[in-house]
């Protein structure tokens, strides 16, 4: 596969370029360290990430692979990458954190959505006017994801749901909500579950954060009681929302993979460069240039394998399971950077307070947020199931509930 822009990407590279720069302040050497990852309080930097999504939204480069005719760019993923690439060398807010869900809940609106949906819930979400996030993990099922005991039970014309939901990214900000509930617990537990969506607004939900490692708290416990969602926002068949539950986490790993790392790595080399290793600056030891360089190879590994899945839904393919390598690969090596990163501050790297620690405690920020890349969107176990399975072709890891009816789990 040839990595090089063909002519008309190249074309589309110039034209997103002179966009930013219009735009938006290039990064240097002050700014380069503010790196597009997503760690700290959220809350804070929201206003400004939506401000900054509406602004590219406006400009044309807010939805690009989205059709025109429910407001995107009519473009393909691949310009997506492009922009993303050139974004990261502006000193800009970062989307991606809640646009991962807003796009993803957008795609599913476009191919099983109704009518009303498509035209009251999509537009606004790719500018960022709502936002989404996704009712699926519980305390009792996280990496096992079917084993949800969230209840929906029929009520007339809608559902009335009970349970509990947690680790939910961005639920005290959330307009709107994808969520999976049980509703037949007397089959196996990947055939009983249905698939909605909620308005976050609703009377019965109830958000409380979680206390995070770096201090913020962009995740929630959700609490659902007598919450009553209509039929009419449920996405495919009674008992199937386990196939739009895999179809939805595809396009949702598909855009892990895809964050760009290389301000990242630029801020790591950076940092080498003022450090000192026996006097002398760190960059200019060989096993630093080494580790250093081992990292960008790894990058560029990840990049490529996502420009292979990004040609692919190009020419309308679905993507496969390599989506699992890059989603893989990209949450260790992003906890490794950052762990180097304070290595090489030595007994500076256990300052948190930005007053007084090395580069405002952004290293020691970004190193403890760092393990969310590891579980959203599936555990490092999950995707390696993934792999060995789906593309290594190896037996599949034992499931004694597998056919078992969801009732029966647990007993005897």
């Amino acid at each position: 596969m040839d990595f090089n822009d063909t002519p008309d990407e190249a074309a589309f590279r110039r034209e997103a370029r002179a966009w930013l720069a219009a735009h938006a302040t290039p990064r240097n050497a002050a700014n380069s360290l503010v790196v597009n990852q997503e760690t700290g309080d959220f809350s804070k930097e929201f206003p400004h990430a939506r401000a900054w999504q509406a602004k590219k939204y406006d400009g044309g480069f807010g939805a690009i692979y989205f059709p025109r005719d429910v407001g995107g760019g009519g473009g393909n993923s691949l310009q997506n990458m492009i922009f993303m690439e050139e974004e990261a060398r502006f000193d800009v807010p970062a989307t991606n954190h809640f646009m991962i869900v807003n796009r993803g809940c957008c795609s599913l609106l476009m191919k099983k959505g109704s009518e009303p949906q498509q035209r009251d819930l999509i537009r606004p979400s790719l500018r960022g006017d709502l936002i989404w996030c996704q009712l699926f993990s519980e305390p009792g099922a996280g990496s096992d994801l079917a084993g949800v005991r969230t209840r929906a039970e029929r009520d007339g014309d809608g559902w009335i749901v009970n349970g509990q939901k947690i680790w939910t990214s961005n639920a005290h900000l959330a307009d709107w909500g994808v969520m999976v509930a049980r509703t037949d617990p007397n089959v196996p537990k990947h055939k009983g579950l249905s698939f909605f969506i909620v308005d976050m607004k609703s009377a019965g939900i109830t958000t409380r954060p979680i206390k995070q490692l770096t201090g913020g708290s962009n995740f929630n416990e959700v609490f659902l009681e007598n919450l009553r969602v209509p039929d009419a926002n449920r996405i495919g068949g009674v008992g199937e929302g386990w196939k739009v539950v895999i179809a939805f986490l595809a396009g949702e790993r598909s855009n892990i993979a895809i964050k760009e790392l290389q301000p990242l790595i630029a801020s790591l080399v950076r940092l080498a460069t003022e450090a000192r290793i026996d006097g002398r600056p760190a960059i200019e030891d060989g096993g630093v240039r080494e580790r250093i360089a081992s990292y960008y190879i790894r990058e560029a590994g990840v990049r490529f394998t996502v420009q292979r899945m990004l040609t692919a839904l190009s020419r309308n393919e679905e993507p496969g399971p390599e989506i699992a390598i890059g989603k893989l690969v990209l949450g260790t090596l992003v906890q490794e950077m950052t762990a180097f990163a304070l290595d090489l501050m030595g007994s500076h790297g256990i300052v948190m307070d930005a007053a007084h620690a090395p580069f405002a405690g952004v290293w020691q920020t970004e190193w403890l947020g760092s393990v969310v890349d590891r579980l959203g969107g599936g555990t490092d176990e999950i995707m390696r199931n993934v792999i060995g399975e789906r593309i290594l072709g190896l037996p599949e890891d034992v499931r004694v509930d597998k056919n078992m009816p969801f009732n029966q789990i647990g007993r005897g």
